[in-house]
């Protein structure tokens, strides 16, 4: 016998699925998927129409954009900037300034912010576009509430210009949170443009007429980033090691106003990094002191920021002892041109892949990679030229080749989000070349790249050399106590390993520590003055250049004194 084939043996019903017997032979076969996803359909159908349900028709969201910034605009628009270090955004402000925009930077994202980040944004986020976001939000409130202009005004003459990041994080996609958080806290329409990581010279802005992104925007972008890294790696070296608190601080400040004048008055930026020279060799510093040197890396907006977006890091290493090695943005966009020229070779080798000659239809990759080339030199050159300025000798940016070789068999350089590839070759370079006592990788709670690629494979560098300190910490803008409490705990361990070495570096020698201060020569007392590396720790280097460089002429040769004053013109 056979079930008749016009019957179906399934009956949906408000208490469940009833499979029907009366018209089923006893060899009929169970109900298919397909029966049972129809019946389920027909009884949603009838239920709905029964209940009066009608159905919505449902549309493609699509962001509406605020409205484009002119050149009509520009007399009237502030640009709001932040993101970097202090001393990079106002530095940078100054250079916009200096070219013909009006532009305010930003304070320092702080616990206030954040809690604007959280109250206006979605849920989920990383810890860097709530303090971000909250920062913005922030200072929007204050122009309204405090000095009175409303909302219209603050959209009308205010917008916020910030760069991007590649992949998922961030701002990559989050500037539709930035949108959203302003909507909700009353500036819908509030202007952002974005700058994107992977977007070249003609950005995410999409050359709107009122940023005119010619060669003199990006090289005034240019003098701002690298005069805030040379001005904050001097910093950070001298700082640990002055005699009276707060001189360096002094100093800087005075640096910066120096430098920002320069910057708007279109002035020469090396002949002031060379005031700024005097001006910080005028502090008084000790470094026979054996200090741990610590190098912090990680996610690029927790490891940069300074303040409670980290729990002020940087000084509370300073405040512990220590040392701080930064990283600076001169590296982060060295790496970003590394990218495009790792892709754009290995895209030439997949011949077939498009009808081009070498699988880049429609593009010219040796041009590309000429331009490439010529742009890191330049990067290189222009950061050199600084750093020599306000006298950061001995100071070699990161060779980023070196970094993918040594980190490739660990983390595969096609792999992007953050810093790449670069955390781990930090890491195994610090240990191989004696760079530093203790690596403090620091990124957002749940960041992706940081904590759940990069930190799950430093497990595995730590295991393969296991003299290496490396202390991985997450930031939430709250459990200072607990992160810091962990940190000193790592910290203990490179105190040790800075101590013995420089009582070996002693000992090597036959000095004791006040012999050794006589023996330090009055030019290398200076507090631009930096000794060659040759191991991790300041006071062992220094104990080591008074042998390697004995009787040895110290400072620049006639000839780099020439070309820097004949550059000091233009830059």
């Amino acid at each position: 016998m056979a079930t008749t084939s016009h019957d179906n043996p399934l009956r949906i019903t408000p208490a469940g699925i009833e499979l029907t017997t009366s018209n089923i032979a006893v060899d009929s076969k169970v109900p298919s998927w397909d029966q049972i996803e129809a019946e389920l359909q027909r009884f949603e159908a009838e239920e709905r129409h029964r209940l009066g349900l009608v159905e919505e028709e449902l549309e493609q969201y699509v962001e509406e954009v605020p409205k484009e910034f002119t050149a009509a605009q520009r007399e009237h628009t502030t640009l709001l900037i932040g993101g970097l270090t202090l001393a990079q955004d106002v530095l940078i402000g100054a250079a916009l300034r200096g070219i013909g925009y009006k532009v305010r930077p930003l304070d320092v994202p702080d616990v206030e912010a954040l809690h604007y980040g959280k109250e206006f944004g979605n849920r989920g986020q990383c810890n860097p576009t709530y303090f971000t976001v909250g920062n913005l939000v922030k200072h929007l409130i204050q122009l309204r509430d405090q000095k009175g202009m409303s909302s219209e005004e603050i959209i009308d003459n205010y917008l916020f210009l910030t760069a991007g990041a590649c992949g998922p994080c961030r701002f990559g996609t989050y500037v539709t949170e930035y949108r959203k958080a302003l909507r909700d806290a009353g500036f819908d329409g509030f202007r952002v443009l974005l700058f994107q990581q992977q977007g070249g010279l003609k950005q995410a802005t999409g050359d709107k007429p009122g940023l005119d992104l010619s060669p003199k925007f990006f090289i005034s972008l240019l003098k701002g980033i690298v005069a805030g890294d040379v001005l904050n790696a001097v910093g950070y070296r001298i700082r640990p090691y002055e005699v009276v608190p707060g001189a360096t601080d002094r100093a800087l400040d005075e640096c910066k106003r120096l430098l920002i004048e320069a910057l708007e008055n279109k002035n020469s930026v090396i002949l002031t990094l060379r005031k700024c020279r005097s001006l910080l060799d005028a502090v008084e510093v000790d470094r026979l002191q054996a200090k741990p040197k610590v190098t912090i890396i990680g996610e690029f907006w927790a490891m940069t920021t300074e303040g409670d977006g980290n729990y002020k890091l940087q000084r509370f290493l300073e405040s512990e002892g220590a040392e701080v090695d930064i990283q600076l943005v001169t590296a982060w966009i060295l790496y970003n041109i590394w990218e495009h020229v790792y892709d754009t070779k290995r895209r030439m080798k997949l011949r077939g892949a498009d009808t081009g000659n070498f699988g880049l239809e429609n593009t010219q990759p040796y041009y590309k990679l000429a331009g490439l080339f010529a742009a890191e030199k330049a990067l290189r050159g222009v950061f050199q030229l600084f750093a020599k300025a306000i006298g950061m000798t001995h100071y070699h940016l990161a060779d980023m080749d070196e970094l993918a070789t040594i980190s490739h068999d660990y983390y595969r350089n096609e792999l992007r989000g953050g810093e790449g590839h670069m955390e781990v070759g930090k890491l195994i370079q610090s240990v191989q070349k004696k760079k530093a006592h203790m690596v403090l990788s620091v990124k957002p709670f749940g960041c992706m790249p940081s904590s759940g690629v990069s930190d799950g494979i430093q497990s595995l560098i730590v295991k393969k050399f296991p003299e290496a300190i490396f202390c991985p910490v997450e930031t939430s803008g709250d459990g200072a106590v607990n992160v810091q409490s962990r940190i000193q705990m790592f910290l203990f361990k490179a105190r040790r390993k800075a101590r013995t070495e420089f009582d070996d570096a002693l000992a090597a020698r036959s000095w004791t520590l006040e012999e050794a201060r006589r023996r330090v020569p009055r030019r290398q007392q200076v507090a631009t003055y930096y000794p060659e590396h040759d191991v991790a720790g300041t006071a062992a280097n220094v104990l080591a250049e008074l042998d390697a460089k004995k009787g040895r002429v110290w400072g620049w040769s006639a000839l780099k004194r020439v070309a820097m004053t004949a550059l000091s013109a233009s830059w």
